[in-house]
């Protein structure tokens, strides 16, 4: 279990080689500091080799050095109800601070990982060819579906996200053959967008779900992109989730742009040259 790392490290230190018990060593002395080091700098930082520190990991159960980072993060407390599990009621700014940059950081690491290129080249197959895109998502993940919209709708067809449960049956209802509608759900249990992607899919339209693996949203998409952190958002505010959502819009969006081609760089410019006028000219060094 997460909770009880710590207490592992101190038990078998005695068991552990004179390189891995380096390794130990230095993330017993401030296990706070180790959530935030790469696994280069902990490594330099016990002397050892960083395939040591890859050992070691998995001599505890993890799956690699991100997603030892994430389980020691959890162990380190049983954190603030509601708020995260990362960090205390009782840590300083600077405390709160490193912890949380050090979870986000693990498990965007661990993400990239695990990622499933296959489905990222299969949802832009689908994306690429869509007559046009609606972005559906609640809570923090409506948030993650309004950043999407600020990205696709420079491919030049409509796009639009909608946060509203009334609103998304309508236009899951009103959808047509050539629509690509993307379920942004971090749990994929969310009964409404269950239902929602189920009527979308009857009324003709590609249903893309960002979500959890095995979920309920997951068996009614046509395809997904599995997300799957060790985030518990029924008791915790959505952090590393979040993060990790907006991160594989960026991926999905860059992969579009990519499949349109150079021809359709000058389309990109044009909207970027919109807004000149509306910043200030960036002050020259020297004056």
């Amino acid at each position: 279990m997460a909770h009880d790392l710590l207490d592992r490290l101190r038990e078998r230190l005695e068991e552990l080689n004179r390189s891995e018990r380096k390794v130990a060593n230095v993330i017993l002395e401030d296990p706070a500091a180790a959530t935030s080091l790469s696994i280069a700098s902990l490594a330099q930082a016990a002397s050892v080799s960083e395939p040591t520190v890859n050992r070691f990991c998995r001599n505890f159960g993890a799956k690699g050095y991100p997603d030892f980072k994430i389980k020691l993060a959890q162990s380190l407390a049983g954190g603030t109800p509601y708020v995260t599990r990362a960090v205390e009621p009782g840590d300083n700014a600077t405390q709160y601070t490193h912890k949380i940059f050090g979870a986000t950081i693990a498990a965007l690491d661990e993400a990239q990982r695990e990622v499933d290129m296959a489905a990222i080249e299969r949802m832009v197959d689908y994306l690429t060819q869509a007559k046009q895109i609606h972005f559906f998502g609640l809570g923090a993940s409506g948030a993650v579906a309004q950043d999407a919209q600020h990205k696709f709708f420079r491919f030049n067809l409509p796009v639009m996200a909608y946060v509203d449960v009334l609103m998304q049956r309508m236009v899951a209802a009103a959808c047509h053959t050539g629509d690509v509608v993307v379920i942004i759900s971090y749990t994929g249990r969310t009964r409404e967008l269950v239902d929602i992607a189920k009527i979308a899919r009857e009324a003709g339209a590609v249903v893309l779900g960002i979500t959890a693996p095995d979920s309920p949203l997951s068996q009614e998409c046509t395809a997904t992109l599995d997300v799957s952190t060790p985030e518990d958002t029924d008791h915790y505010m959505p952090m590393t989730s979040r993060v990790i959502q907006l991160t594989l819009i960026d991926a999905l969006a860059t992969g579009v742009t990519l499949r349109r081609g150079e021809d359709f760089l000058p389309h990109l410019k044009k909207i970027k040259d919109s807004l000149r006028d509306t910043r200030f000219p960036v002050e020259k060094s020297g004056k």
